[in-house]
């Protein structure tokens, strides 16, 4: 069965906010291309000249004219309106010559200018949960008829034609192409709320919360995504507050909105690979990595290890990662410990010198590769670090504050934004080609101005 929009409330319900989960604005610019890509792939057109030139049952023999064929159909105008709480109204602009024989044995041309209007429905699929498009009213206006035949017989034959074949057949051969085209355009969405693969860690499903709404100037789609680890466990979307689009767009364009929440959820996805062990001695523009660099903040390590030893750092995120948003800035917050150990011979574990309590933020910069999500970070701040654990005695933890930040900046910022690379997918519809969108950093949320070029 089918969910069909109600008239009168939908027209009252135009949502602009996405508590938490993601939101998609379609404009004209992109429904217009999509219904003109499908009247070009379903050759449509073609088809309907192929079809009016053949007999059809219940149509009776035009008197006077034989060898009837249709060629010339025209290049459609294609012209369509948003209807509020109802979907689009679409208007067909085409044309064709129809050409036979008169009994006069003349050759004779018939110029058919004609409107195909109808009101595509836009619903909702109980079954797949999809958004559909079902036309209904489908109209055949003629606008102009012109003929080579001569004067006189214009009363008596081409009122014959138009009564007996064009204002009784071409509905029959016309609006199916209507139907025709919103099949191909229905097949755009098939892959919508299939879930999509996270590298291994799991999987995102952008899932519709409720009918598509359509108000005047766009037809908006409500998503709870469904973020899934890949051992089966949904991670619940915070509600972090609201996340609204700004109003400052073109009219008629479309835009995609993804909520800080929904971002934290993926990026809950890949916390266990935020844990990170560095053992590298050297690394980048850092001093080496050894007890000796380390005495140098804390004395008591020279006296506990007098001669040089490695250090071996442990980062590890013990709460899940959150993604805040102001405009023009994004941050991602990590809350963790950090710690060192002084390395032994291969044969003997490394001793621990400390654990630190830390947390800090990294900004985000977005972009789209091969239609994912990419996220490059750089360290923005070292908020709070606080000693848990030594084994070396008390220390004053700020007189390591420079050395932890140039630790995270050099060692583990890189590695973060190796786990980053796998990018998070975006939803499959319409063939939407999200490369080229511009984004912009909104409050809670990360809005894509989708662009056709």
């Amino acid at each position: 069965m089918l969910w069909i929009l109600c008239l009168a409330l939908c027209s009252l319900l135009t949502p602009t906010r996405a508590d938490p989960g993601a939101l998609l604005r379609l404009g004209m610019d992109v429904l217009n291309r999509e219904v003109q890509n499908a009247m070009d792939e379903s050759h449509i057109l073609e088809k309907m000249a192929a079809e009016a030139g053949q007999n059809h049952p219940g149509m009776k023999p035009i008197k006077g004219i034989t060898d009837l064929k249709v060629k010339d159909v025209l290049v459609p105008v294609i012209t369509m309106n948003f209807m509020p709480g109802v979907g689009i109204f679409q208007c067909v602009s085409t044309g064709m010559t129809i050409t036979g024989k008169s009994f006069m044995g003349g050759n004779m041309e018939i110029i058919v200018v004609l409107n195909i209007t109808a009101t595509n429905w836009l619903l909702q699929d109980e079954e797949t949960g999809l958004p559909m498009f079902k036309s209904e009213g489908c109209e055949v206006i003629l606008v102009s008829v012109k003929t080579n035949l001569p004067s006189n017989m214009l009363p008596k034959m081409v009122n014959k034609f138009l009564d007996s074949t064009l204002h009784k057949v071409l509905p029959g051969l016309m609006c199916p192409a209507i139907d025709a085209v919103l099949v191909y355009v229905n097949k755009k969405w098939a892959s919508l709320n299939a879930p999509m693969p996270v590298g291994q860690m799991g999987t995102v499903q952008y899932v519709l919360t409720s009918v598509p709404t359509t108000t005047p100037s766009y037809i908006q789609v409500d998503f709870s995504p469904v973020v899934q680890q890949q051992k089966g466990n949904t991670i619940q979307l915070a509600d972090a507050g609201g996340a609204e689009f700004p109003e400052d767009y073109a009219e008629g364009s479309s835009q995609l909105l993804l909520s800080a929440a929904f971002l934290t959820a993926e990026l809950a996805l890949l916390q266990k690979s935020f844990n990170v062990k560095v053992k590298d001695t050297m690394i980048g523009e850092l001093p080496p990595q050894t007890t000796v660099t380390l005495a140098g903040f804390i004395p008591k390590v020279a006296e506990a290890y007098p001669k040089p030893k490695p250090l071996v750092t442990q980062i590890r995120i013990n709460k899940p990662p959150k993604v805040t948003m102001k405009t023009g800035k994004s941050l991602l917050h990590l809350h963790g410990t950090l710690e060192m150990f002084a390395a032994r011979r291969r044969d003997k574990p490394p001793v621990s010198l400390f654990v630190l309590e830390t947390h800090f933020n990294l900004k985000i910069q977005y972009s789209v590769h091969e239609d994912r999500l990419q996220m490059t970070t750089s360290l923005d701040r070292l908020l709070s670090m606080s000693r848990k654990s030594s084994s070396i005695g008390p220390f004053k933890e700020k007189k390591l504050t420079g050395f932890i930040t140039d630790f995270l900046q050099e060692a583990y910022i890189p590695v973060i934004n190796d786990v980053l690379q796998v990018g998070f997918p975006l939803p499959d519809l319409l063939d939407m080609n999200y490369n080229l969108a511009e984004l912009d950093v909104t409050e809670n949320a990360l809005v894509l101005n989708l662009k056709l070029d």
